[in-house]
């Protein structure tokens, strides 16, 4: 039977403050955890209506009713795990690097984080301002490819006038993703989801990119960002 205070610290996770107190959060789902069991992400506790077999001191078995007790998910999936949160590694300049400007939905970002896994991508830099990756739903949403995306939360201004490699802005106005010059390294630079790129970081940027709208009425005012990732993400690889 879980104790007051295990259930106090995984209740406190769905918080970004107590995440990044403790150096902690929490994964759900069987599929999703074996993903990051197979990772080099640490296991801190595991908490299970069903043996996973794993180190007896890091698995507790739990009755479904204390699963529910504990889990963030309307159906709770067998499992519950708590992982440590990683050191960010040096991003690597030398490929196509995705940065997210102010990108606050959770579900963006976990697909976001799946994307970059799907087609390569293997850094994801986020302005301060953008959701954290460790976020239940955001974890959810990544299905296990945030052990494969190495996601940094830095200063996006900074970050932008240090970097040495062309930064692309995706933009209503820009230039065609389909006829632009590509480069198969450089900063791919997405908005947030009502305001796009702000004025701050649209004036660091290289080269204005867009994706053209095809429809007679042009009545569309723009694309979900998760969305827009994948057409540009694609172009970019299909070069």
């Amino acid at each position: 039977m879980l104790s007051k205070n295990q259930i106090k610290l995984i209740t406190s996770l769905k918080q970004k403050k107590y995440r990044l107190q403790h150096g902690l959060f929490v994964v759900e789902g069987v599929k999703t955890i074996n993903e990051l069991l197979q990772s080099d992400f640490e296991l801190d506790m595991l908490y299970t209506t069903e043996p996973f077999n794993i180190d007896a001191k890091k698995e507790e078995l739990i009755s479904k009713a204390d699963l529910n007790r504990i889990s963030f998910l309307t159906t709770p999936n067998k499992a519950l795990a708590i992982f440590k949160i990683p050191q960010s590694k040096p991003i690597d300049f030398s490929e196509l690097v995705v940065a997210l400007d102010d990108v606050r939905d959770p579900g963006n970002l976990g697909t976001i984080i799946r994307l970059c896994d799907w087609f390569g991508i293997r850094n994801l830099v986020c302005s301060q301002e953008t959701v954290d990756c460790f976020n239940p739903k955001v974890i959810q949403a990544t299905m296990g490819s945030i052990t494969r995306v190495n996601v940094s939360y830095l200063d996006l201004t900074e970050f932008l006038k240090q970097a040495e490699v062309t930064s692309y802005g995706t933009f209503m106005e820009g230039e065609s993703v389909y006829s632009a010059k590509l480069s198969n390294k450089g900063i791919l630079v997405l908005g947030n989801e009502a305001n796009g790129i702000s004025e701050e970081i649209e004036s660091l940027i290289s080269e204005k990119i867009s994706i053209p709208r095809y429809g007679n009425l042009q009545a569309t005012e723009s694309l979900n960002v998760a969305t827009a990732t994948a057409i540009f993400l694609s172009e970019f690889k299909r070069r």
